[in-house]
């Protein structure tokens, strides 16, 4: 062998141990790789120990028999594998090297195992004399391929689900703030209609006695002293009639500003605007109340969270007067170790739980993203004929929304 021949010339002294003499077998030997060549007829000419071993036999067991029949005759599914057109076999039969990760061998217990295997064709002066094929058992190699794949695949799942979670959020936010919107300009509406119907006519009302006045203080210096005095009484009673006018707007106005903002909520605090709240509702709805209010300290929150708390109170008794149907309704609000919990509980119809969690409904929506604004929860509880329970709870040091 020139490798051997070479190495020998390199020890003049002629020291060259005998286990260095077959660099061939200890290229064989040195190697986890498989390692076997074959003859024009695919019979095995030789085959390392690694490989024997890989498919379940002794080197000496296989020599001279053909390695296609042995552990290349079938598909990873079962399915008989042609010689014809094995890879290997056409590496010296049509001189195509190969380089092939997707198929299987076959152990001699009748096992598979997948394998990464390449096959060169071995020339002699040009003419083709047989193969060499070299192959690996990549099972932890596919096993990590496909829990990589696995991973890859839950991944991308979750990121799906996690999309179409944002794009249903995403599409909840857009019907809410085309809700409220709706809502808003159904209550600019409702204002507009209120100041026209009520003090525009009161307001024309008082215009005409006015004119009505000056016109008649005019007369007043040709009339005789009877009919002088039978007008002061008219104009008197003109007079009493605009105080009724004036009152009534006043009234009006102060309903108005009640409605856009409480004045109570800014001089008595949150606690006695709950409870006006929900006495004007009781009394405006006819139903009985079971009031209760149990405060540590009494101390107000700032502002902004007042104000959400108040709403978000509101928006629960409008729901009860929209669709309760109730009779009687209890009100707890608990404040204690800084930390508030308001409950209102009806016995009216009810309602089917996935109800109150409809995209739909815009007002339960509104409360909870109210709630959740400033680090609170909002709990419903229904069911058909039992009523409906809804509890805020949120600490009241949360100065900021969240």
């Amino acid at each position: 062998m020139r490798w051997e021949a070479s190495f020998l010339q390199n020890d003049p002294a002629g020291e060259v141990s005998a286990a260095w003499r077959d660099p061939l077998a200890l290229l064989l030997a040195s190697t986890d790789e498989g390692i076997y060549g074959i003859d024009l007829a695919g019979n095995c000419v030789f085959i390392n120990e690694a490989g024997a071993r890989m498919i379940g036999y002794e080197p000496a067991e296989l020599l001279g028999r053909n390695m296609h029949e042995l552990t290349h005759h079938a598909r990873a599914d079962g399915s008989p594998y042609p010689e014809a057109e094995c890879p290997i076999f056409n590496a010296f039969r049509q001189g195509l090297p190969c380089r092939i990760d997707s198929e299987v061998f076959w152990r001699r217990d009748g096992t598979a195992f997948p394998v990464e295997y390449s096959s060169h064709p071995i020339l002699d002066g040009g003419a083709v004399r047989g193969a060499v094929v070299t192959f690996v058992d990549i099972t932890e190699r596919r096993r990590a391929a496909d829990a990589l794949q696995k991973a890859k695949d839950e991944l991308e799942e979750r990121v799906a689900e996690r999309t179409q979670a944002l794009a249903t959020a995403l599409q909840q936010v857009r019907e809410l703030a085309a809700w409220s919107e709706t809502v808003r300009e159904e209550e600019r509406t409702r204002i507009a209609r209120e100041v026209h119907d009520e003090l525009g006519s009161l307001l024309v009302a008082m215009k005409m006695d006015v004119n009505w006045m000056d016109k008649r203080l005019a007369e007043q210096a040709q009339r005789s002293p009877e009919a002088a005095d039978d007008m002061r009484q008219r104009m008197r009673g003109k007079c009493q009639n605009m105080s009724r006018l004036i009152e009534n707007a006043v009234e009006n106005v102060g309903r108005i500003i009640t409605d856009l903002r409480p004045s109570i909520l800014d001089h008595q605090g949150l606690w006695a605007a709950l409870e006006w709240q929900a006495q004007e509702f009781v009394q405006s709805s006819e139903l009985v109340l079971d009031w209760r209010m149990d405060l540590e300290t009494g101390d107000d929150p700032p502002e902004p969270l007042a104000m959400a708390v108040f709403r978000i109170f509101q928006e629960m008794l409008s729901n009860v007067g929209r669709h309760a149907r109730a009779s009687h309704l209890r009100v707890a609000i608990v404040e204690a170790a800084g930390a508030l919990s308001l409950t209102v509980q009806d016995d009216g119809v009810g309602a089917e739980p996935q109800a109150l969690q409809a995209p739909t409904a815009y007002g339960v929506m509104g409360m909870r993203e109210r709630a959740h604004h400033f680090g609170g929860q909002l709990r419903l509880h229904s069911a058909p004929g039992q009523g409906t329970t809804a509890v805020l709870t949120l600490s009241l040091a949360a100065a900021a929304p969240v």
